[in-house]
């Protein structure tokens, strides 16, 4: 199976409608959520899976061999603090086979927060590492399609071409969405580096045999370094300079911490 319909589908593909879910959490915000979701939040459930989504490895492997010569590598990318940037993650409750993504949308300027959106439904595809985009795609686009703001730069917790076929969820995501994408992982997968210099700043490539395919990035003095690669429509040098600018306080960017707090606080709704 190759990329089918869905897999080249403009943006806005999913149609994303209330559920059970969508009113539960809305009565908690008009309650005052003691979860952490702010009035701000839109919630909404996955649709149902497009025909053509993947089944087994097989496929998801053709589907990524299939779409990753339409990466864009070769433009710079929006500046950090211009704009907006928005923040993806995902939380899984293995046991009820349930998923919950959520994206955060900050000021670039001052990383405030400007909205936010999350998406809860049935886990659509099983583990396999190198495949990871397969099981949160749907609930990422879900939560992406509920935004009314523009998201900007989409930062991902996970990889872009730092990936061992150079497409992980956020080339996946930048693809499926035309977006600029970056990818921020907290660990290298299966690539070589050396250690960065003890500095904030300081980066060292990530390899694949001879092949850079991202950096690890000091983001506080002698902390352990964030792992960068390009997604889609962004240079490997804009993408550290926005990493830095997201990390004023911690090693993580700050559109990381705060998606990871919204979706575990919606898998906590979901399945509480």
């Amino acid at each position: 199976m190759g990329p089918g319909r869905f897999l080249g589908r403009a943006p806005g593909g999913f149609q994303v409608g209330p559920g059970r879910f969508l009113g539960r959490v809305r009565d908690g915000l008009r309650a005052g959520s003691r979860l952490g979701l702010t009035m701000n939040t839109t919630a909404v459930t996955i649709p149902p899976l497009p025909a053509d989504w993947p089944a087994d490895e097989a496929a998801a492997r053709a589907v990524q061999d299939g779409l990753r010569g339409r990466v864009v590598r070769d433009e710079p990318g929006p500046p950090p603090g211009a704009g907006h940037v928005t923040g993806v993650d995902v939380a899984y409750d293995d046991e009820r086979d349930v998923v919950a993504a959520a994206v955060v949308v900050l000021d670039a300027a001052d990383l405030s927060v400007v909205e936010e959106a999350t998406a809860v439904g049935r886990v659509a595809f099983p583990y396999v590492p190198g495949l990871l985009a397969f099981r949160e795609l749907p609930a990422v686009l879900a939560a992406l399609d509920a935004l009314t703001a523009d998201p900007g730069l989409v930062v991902c917790d996970g990889y872009g071409i730092a990936h061992p076929r150079r497409f992980g969820l956020a080339s996946h995501l930048g693809v499926l969405t035309g977006r600029p994408t970056i990818g921020v992982a907290k660990n290298p997968f299966t690539f070589a580096y050396e250690a960065p210099g003890a500095a904030r700043g300081s980066v060292a490539p990530l390899r694949d045999g001879t092949e850079e395919v991202g950096g690890a990035l000091r983001t506080r003095d002698g902390v352990k370094p964030v792992f960068v690669s390009v997604g889609h429509r962004v240079s490997l040098e804009t993408a550290y300079a926005h990493v830095l600018h997201l990390t004023p306080r911690y090693r993580l960017p700050e559109t990381t911490r705060r998606a990871d707090a919204l979706c575990r606080a919606a898998l906590r709704e979901a399945t509480g």
